[in-house]
């Protein structure tokens, strides 16, 4: 495989990975994260969803426990930039939400690197405004 059809599978992959977040599509999203994945939020003790994960169904859980703890009509996210090398992926945009037991919205910029072997994720570290999502969880 050259180089250009590895960069090609990874954009694909984070293309479905995309396609199936959008979706709400657990059962996709845990077929499409390898068994053991290298997860990395910052830990956040006052954000429910925020915690640590390895497993490709505890990946997959995390777009639930987002939904379930925030508003889904209030949740907005753009990618604006996906830049490929080889395995690995960085996606930035802007992302938003309204924390459902709060009522208070929160916004910032994001980056997401995602590294991709064999056609599943094994990496998804995920740099975001965790002081406006913190504050936004506070009563």
């Amino acid at each position: 495989m050259t180089s250009a059809d590895i960069a090609e599978a990874t954009r694909s992959t984070v293309q479905k990975f995309l396609a199936l977040r959008l979706a709400g599509d657990a059962e996709g999203l845990t077929a499409l994260f390898a068994e053991e994945v290298d997860w990395m939020l910052a830990e956040n003790p006052v954000v429910p969803w925020i915690r640590p994960r390895s497993t490709a169904a505890e990946c997959a859980a995390q777009a639930d426990e987002l939904a379930r703890y925030t508003v889904p009509e209030d949740a907005r996210a753009s990618v604006d930039t996906v830049l490929v090398d080889g395995t690995d992926a960085v996606l930035m945009g802007q992302l938003s939400g309204t924390v459902r037991a709060t009522g208070k919205s929160f916004s910032g910029p994001f980056a997401l690197r995602l590294t991709v072997e064999d056609g599943r994720i094994t990496r998804h570290h995920l740099y975001e405004n965790s002081v406006s999502i913190a504050a936004a969880c506070t009563p």
